[in-house]
């Protein structure tokens, strides 16, 4: 299957990139639509691709074939790739971060990712990772199961659903997608069975974080940012739900005030000084237009900051 989507909010992002920008970093390049917009726009900037995902990074090799001179790949997370660029030294201009699951995955049933077909229940973005969700589904206790699930996918129903899922495995141990989507949907009431959203949405949501430590890499991108960054240089983060929104929010808004004095002193006398700028003081979302065209982009949100 080919990796491709429609990139979210394309035209958007490729207005903050610096004009002069000669060095970005795509981290994840999923299947190079983003990439190929940066590229064609601008002649002159080098752009290194990283996903942990090697079928994007083969996918996306393709697609920017006629790039080959100004584009390097780099297969794994990019809390590996961060390490790579500060060995080196290497700085960018500009840092794309598109934080959502690719098309390509959720559609690809073998990638175990999405309930709306059959499939293994798998969820790794890496293959060579060794832990599955089946894994994770199997092995878990009741009581971490259950804090997992409130905790990655913010599920009311989360104990319901964790004493459901241990009371069926006792019996048959889950091995595929649609085997624990109908375990969810009769743990939750009934009432709740027919909405809009699939009752097992955030429990899928909240195993594909725990498997592919989602959050953790987050936090150590945004730990790493600024060092990557040269004076001038911006960042574009897209987030789709508010566990990867908040932490990048919060960490921008701190490099833009980080004053620790209480607030009832005057002035600042903790010395501590902006060391970015918000070019949005709004939230971005994507247009009316594209939400249509592109339902994918609708839960999208782009923050962009820039190193003072």
């Amino acid at each position: 299957m080919e990796f491709s989507h429609k990139p979210v909010m394309l035209d958007e992002v490729l207005g903050f990139v610096p004009i002069n920008a000669k060095v970005a970093l795509d981290l994840t390049v999923g299947g190079g639509n983003h990439a190929q917009g940066i590229l064609k726009k601008y002649p002159d900037l080098f752009l290194y691709a990283i996903d942990r995902d090697a079928e994007a990074i083969a996918s996306a090799g393709q697609k920017l074939a006629a790039f080959s001179h100004r584009i390097e790949f780099i297969h794994g997370p990019y809390s590996q790739a961060i390490q790579h660029f500060l060995d080196l030294k290497i700085k960018a201009d500009f840092i794309l971060v598109d934080l959502g699951v690719s098309s390509k995955q959720l559609d690809d049933h073998s990638r175990g990712f999405s309930f709306r077909s059959d499939g293994p229940l798998d969820m790794r973005m890496n293959k060579e990772d060794t832990r599955t969700a089946a894994d994770v589904i199997n092995l878990i206790n009741e009581k971490d199961l259950m804090v997992l699930i409130k905790k990655y996918g913010e599920e009311i129903h989360a104990r319901r659903i964790a004493r459901n899922i241990v009371s069926f495995r006792d019996k048959h141990k889950f091995t595929s997608t649609r085997q624990l989507a109908d375990c969810i949907v009769q743990a939750v009431p009934v009432k709740y069975r027919y909405k809009r959203i699939h009752p097992a949405t955030k429990t899928f949501q909240a195993l594909r974080i725990e498997v592919n430590h989602e959050l953790d890499e987050l936090n150590t991108l945004l730990d790493h940012l600024l060092q990557l960054l040269n004076p001038g240089g911006r960042v574009a983060i897209i987030t789709f739900h508010s566990l990867e929104d908040r932490p990048v929010k919060h960490t921008f808004r701190h490099w833009t005030n980080p004053c620790q004095c209480p607030t009832d002193l005057p002035i600042c006398i903790c010395g501590l000084e902006p060391v970015a700028q918000l070019l949005n003081k709004k939230i971005i979302t994507a247009t009316k237009e594209e939400r249509e065209v592109n339902p994918r982009s609708r839960s999208a949100k782009l923050r962009v900051a820039e190193k003072l």
